[in-house]
């Protein structure tokens, strides 16, 4: 596993979805990545804040960075 410094956070990037190509930092390879996206309300909302989810799951067949993210359709 490469690690940025000794911090243990390593590249990684998203694929397929909204948030395709995105590049971020993960530390502890998590299994799953949630992206959410804000989404315009059109009615005074009293300070709620309403986002889209996405999942990312990582691909568990990739061992070098960077890591990779696929999106997953089937989760809610």
């Amino acid at each position: 596993m490469n690690t940025d410094d000794a911090t243990g956070w390593e590249a990684a990037v998203l694929d397929g979805g909204p948030a395709d190509g995105l590049r971020m930092r993960v530390a502890d390879r998590p299994g799953v990545l949630q992206v959410t996206y804000p989404c315009p309300l059109d009615t005074p909302s009293g300070g709620v804040q309403v986002g889209a989810l996405y999942v990312y799951r990582r691909d568990p067949g990739i061992h070098s960075e960077p890591l990779r993210y696929g999106f997953d359709r089937a989760s809610p």
